[in-house]
C-alpha cells in the first residue's frame, strides 16, 4: 500500500516525509539517564505476564484484545510514585519506558497463542505444553529480529508520516508522568515546555479516569449495551450498522485522524451495507445451506453471514493489500536492512559507541545469528515436523508480515491491526504449497498451523515493538535497550502463557459418557489407539482409570476425541474447554468454555485447503476488491482492514476521526494568520489537548477492559446475576429503546473530547 500522506491530522501535504533531522526527542541524545535498570525490567516482565494472561482470556472468549503498552506505562508511573513516597527514588521517564516496552510483549504473545493454537484441538490433536512454549519463543524472537533492521526505515525516516497512534499516545502518557529529573533535563535542552507537560498530565489523567469509569460501568456493571445495533428491513434487508461504543476505540480514531478512519469505515460499509444485503438478496430464497455456511442464508443474522462468507472476502482483501504493500515498501525496507546490517560489511556500526545514543540498535550480527539459531531450532524440534525448506518459509513469511504489521500499526494502530488476517494469508500460502508437494494428510494440518502460529506471533510482536520503538523515539530512549527488554519480556511471556493456555483448556474440559448404542458402532483398532490418558479436572474424582486416546475423523474432516478401553470401545467423549460444545458435566456443574473464534477460522482454512474445501471464490473476490482500489489510486490496506473487521469496531474509530477533523478545521482558522507550514500545523495538532485526552481514553478503557476480562473468569456467578438484573430492569440494556439510549453516554464522552480538543476545558491555546 502506498504511504498514507494524508493520515493523522487530515491536512497533510502528499509526499511529506516527516520532520526529519530537525526532530528533538524529549530526552536529548547527548544526555545519559538511568534506563534499563533491574527493577523496571523485572516489573515490566511481570506486568507482561499478567496482562498477557488476561489478554489470552479475552482473545479466547471474543477473538479481540487491546494494546497493553499504555496501561503498563500508567501502572509503572503509579508504582514508582508510590515507591517515591516511601523514600525510594522515582523512576526516570526512560525507566518507565523500559517497563512499558517489556510489559507490552505479553499481549502480543497472548494474541498469537489464542488466535492459532486452539485450532490444534479443533483439528483433533492434543495441545502439548512443550510445543506451545516453543512456538511462542520462536514467534516472539522472529518478530523482534525482523524489526531491528526495520527501525530506521519505519520509525525514523517516516516520523510524522506513520502515526503509530498507541505509541504516540504512550509517549504522551510517559511525558505527562515524567519525574522532576527528566522534566529538568528536557527543559534545559529546550525539547519540552515543562508547564505544558504538567497541563498535559492533568488532561491525560482526566481522560484516563473518564475511560476507566465509562468502561467499567458499561462492561462490568452492564449499565448500557456495549454494541448498539440497527438491522434494516427491506429494501436493504440484511444490512446493519453497529458500534462498539468504547472509549479506547474513540481515542484511537481521534489519534489516527479522518483519512485512515474514513477508509476503514468505507470497508465496513462495503461489508455490512453492500455485500451482506447482496448475499441475503440472492441467497435468501434458498432452503438449504450454501457452503461454506452451515444453515440457510434466510435464517442467518448479519454477523453470521459475515462469519460464513465475508471473513473469507476480507481475508483475501487483506492478504492482497499486504502483498502489494510489501512490494511498494521494498525500497524503504531495503534501505532499513542496509542501515541495520551495515556493520557486517564494515560500514557504520549502529550498535557502536560512535553512534548517537538514540540511534543504537542491536548489532546486525545478533540479527543474523538469531535467524540462523531459529532455523536450527525449528528443524531440531521434531514436534514441529519441519524441514529446512519449511524453516526458511517461516523466516520469509515472518519477514513479509512483520514488515506489513509494523507499517499497518503505524497507520491504524495496534487495536485495529488485522493480525488474524495476516495469519489467514500465511495459512493460505502455506497450505497451497503443501498441496503442491502432496502434504495433505492430517499430521500436516498441525505443521501448517505451526507455521501460521509462529508467523502470527511474529507479526503481532513486530507491531508491538514498532509501537514501543515509536514511543522510545519520541521520549529519547536507547533502541538497543528497548530491543533487549522486549526480547526478555517475550521469552518470559511465551514460557508462562503456554501452561496457562493448557490450564484454561483443561479446566473447561467435559467428559461425556458415550451411549451404549454409539459404543456398539464406534470401535478403535489397536493401530488407532494413542497414548494412555486419564480424566483431568473435576471429573477425575469419579473415574480414576487409565484409558487410551482415540481420534475419530469423519468424511468431512471433523474430528472427535474419545477415551477407549483396551478393546477399543469408547467410554468417554472428550469435549475440550476451548471450542467445546458441552458446558454441563454429568453431575450438573458448569464448565467454563471458550469459543476461540479466531482459532476456529484458522482450522477452517487448514481443513478447507488441505481437504480441498476452501471457498476460493470468496477469497478471490477480496483480492479483486483490493485490485480495484489500487487501480483507483485508493490506499487499499486500511480499507481492507475495514472489510475484515466488524463494522462495530470501525464505527467508533470513524467518530473519533471526525472529531479530529472538526477540531483541526477550527485550529486552521484560528492559526490562519501565522502562516504555518503543513509540517508545523501537523506537529501542533499532534500535541493538542485532544490528543492527550484521547490518549487517556485509550489507557483508561484498555486497563478496565483487561481487568474486567481477568475478573470475569473468577466471578462467573456474579457476572451472570448482574446481566440478569440488567436484562430484567435496565431500559438502557434491554429496553425497546436500549440501542438509542446506550448512545447517550458515548455522545457525552465524544462531546468532552471535542471540547478538550478546542481547549475549552483546559485553557490551553494552540501555539507554534
Amino acid at each position: 500500500m502506498a504511504v498514507d500522506e494524508r493520515g493523522g491530522s487530515g491536512g497533510r501535504t502528499p509526499g511529506r516525509t516527516g520532520v526529519g533531522e530537525s526532530f528533538r526527542p524529549f530526552i536529548p541524545p547527548e544526555v545519559e539517564l538511568r534506563e534499563m535498570t533491574v527493577l523496571p525490567l523485572l516489573l515490566g516482565t511481570l506486568l507482561g505476564i499478567v496482562f498477557g494472561a488476561s489478554s489470552l482470556y479475552l482473545v479466547l472468549k471474543t477473538g479481540l484484545t487491546v494494546s497493553a503498552s499504555i496501561p503498563v506505562a500508567v501502572i509503572s508511573i503509579t508504582f514508582f510514585r508510590l515507591l517515591a513516597r516511601l523514600g525510594r527514588r522515582q523512576a526516570t521517564i526512560l525507566e518507565n519506558n523500559i517497563v512499558q516496552t517489556a510489559g507490552s510483549a505479553g499481549e502480543s504473545i497472548a494474541f498469537g497463542f489464542g488466535a492459532t493454537m486452539p485450532a490444534i484441538l479443533i483439528l483433533g490433536f492434543d495441545l502439548e505444553v512443550a510445543s506451545v512454549m516453543l512456538v511462542g519463543v520462536l514467534g516472539g524472537l522472529l518478530g523482534i529480529l525482523m524489526m531491528i533492521p526495520m527501525r530506521r526505515a519505519m520509525i525514523v525516516r517516516q516520523h510524522g508520516t506513520l502515526k503509530f497512534p498507541e505509541g504516540t499516545a504512550c509517549a504522551e502518557v510517559l511525558k505527562a508522568g515524567a519525574d522532576e529529573e527528566s522534566l529538568g533535563v528536557a527543559a534545559r535542552a529546550g525539547s519540552a515546555d515543562v508547564s505544558q507537560a504538567k497541563i498535559g498530565a492533568r488532561t491525560i489523567f482526566v481522560g484516563f479516569g473518564i475511560g476507566l469509569v465509562y468502561k467499567s460501568l458499561m462492561s462490568a456493571l452492564k449499565m448500557w449495551k456495549e454494541i448498539p445495533e440497527r438491522i434494516f428491513g427491506k429494501p436493504l434487508g440484511g444490512g446493519s450498522i453497529a458500534g462498539e461504543i468504547s472509549p479506547e476505540l474513540l481515542g484511537v480514531g481521534y489519534i489516527i485522524g479522518p483519512w485512515i478512519s474514513g477508509l476503514m469505515i468505507g470497508g465496513g460499509i462495503l461489508s455490512y451495507l453492500v455485500l451482506i444485503p447482496a448475499i441475503r438478496f440472492f441467497g435468501g430464497g434458498l432452503t438449504e445451506a450454501l457452503p461454506p455456511g452451515s444453515e440457510p442464508i434466510s435464517e442467518m443474522s448479519p454477523d453470521e453471514i459475515r462469519g460464513a462468507y465475508i471473513l473469507y472476502i476480507g481475508a483475501g482483501s487483506v492478504a492482497a493489500a499486504g502483498i502489494i504493500s510489501m512490494f511498494r515498501s521494498l525500497p524503504t525496507i531495503w534501505n532499513g536492512i542496509h542501515a541495520g546490517l551495515s556493520d557486517l560489511r564494515g560500514g557504520n556500526d549502529r550498535a557502536g559507541s560512535g553512534v548517537e545514543r538514540t540511534d543504537r540498535d542491536l548489532s546486525g550480527r545478533v540479527v543474523i545469528g538469531g535467524i540462523v539459531l531459529m532455523v536450527v531450532l525449528i528443524i531440531a524440534f521434531r514436534a514441529l515436523r519441519m524441514n529446512l525448506p519449511g524453516a526458511v518459509m517461516i523466516v520469509l513469511f515472518g519477514f513479509l508480515f512483520v514488515t506489513v504489521s509494523a507499517r499497518l500499526t503505524g497507520e491504524v494502530g495496534s487495536s485495529s491491526n488485522p493480525i488474524s488476517g495476516m495469519t489467514v494469508a500465511t495459512l493460505l500460502l502455506t497450505c497451497s504449497i503443501f498441496v503442491a508437494v502432496g502434504w495433505t494428510s492430517p499430521p500436516y494440518y498441525v505443521t501448517a498451523l505451526f507455521v501460521g502460529a509462529i508467523v502470527c506471533i511474529a507479526a503481532s510482536n513486530g507491531g508491538t515493538i514498532a509501537q514501543g520503538l515509536k514511543t522510545g523515539h519520541l521520549v529519547g530512549a536507547t533502541p538497543r535497550l528497548q530491543q533487549i527488554s522486549i526480547l526478555l519480556g517475550s521469552l518470559a511471556s511465551a514460557l508462562a502463557l503456554g501452561p496457562i493456555l493448557i490450564y484454561l483448556n483443561q479446566t473447561g474440559t467435559v467428559y461425556v459418557p458415550v451411549r451404549e448404542s454409539a459404543a456398539a458402532i464406534l470401535r478403535a483398532s489397536p493401530a488407532e489407539m494413542g497414548k494412555p490418558e486419564r480424566l483431568i479436572g473435576p471429573q477425575a474424582r469419579e473415574d480414576g482409570r487409565t484409558y487410551r486416546a482415540w481420534v475419530h475423523r469423519d468424511g468431512e474432516g471433523s474430528a472427535r476425541k474419545y477415551l477407549v478401553d483396551e478393546q477399543g470401545v469408547p467410554v468417554w467423549e472428550v469435549d475440550p474447554g476451548i471450542n467445546g460444545a458441552v458446558a454441563d458435566r454429568p453431575d450438573g456443574s458448569k464448565a467454563q468454555k471458550f469459543d476461540a473464534p479466531k482459532a476456529t477460522l484458522m482450522s477452517y482454512i487448514i481443513k478447507g485447503i488441505l481437504g480441498h474445501r476452501l471457498p476460493w471464490t470468496l477469497v478471490l473476490l477480496g483480492v479483486m476488491i483490493t485490485l480495484m482500489l489500487e487501480a483507483a489510486s485508493v490506499p487499499s490496506l486500511a480499507f481492507a482492514v475495514g472489510v475484515y473487521l466488524p463494522i462495530s469496531t470501525s464505527t467508533p474509530i470513524f467518530v473519533g476521526g471526525m472529531l479530529r477533523w472538526m477540531v483541526d478545521r477550527w485550529m486552521k482558522k484560528r492559526l490562519a494568520d501565522r502562516q504555518m507550514s503543513p509540517e508545523q500545523f501537523a506537529a501542533e495538532s499532534d500535541k493538542s489537548p485532544g490528543v492527550l485526552m484521547a490518549s487517556g481514553y485509550i489507557a483508561g478503557g484498555a486497563i478496565a477492559g483487561i481487568v474486567i476480562a481477568l475478573l470475569a473468569g473468577l466471578f462467573v456467578d456474579a457476572n451472570r446475576r448482574i446481566e440478569e438484573w440488567s436484562v430484567a430492569n435496565n431500559p438502557f440494556f434491554n429496553g425497546p429503546q436500549a440501542d438509542l439510549l446506550s448512545l447517550l453516554p458515548f455522545v457525552a464522552i465524544s462531546i468532552v473530547l471535542y471540547l478538550v480538543g478546542r481547549g475549552w476545558l483546559t485553557g490551553r491555546e494552540p501555539t507554534v
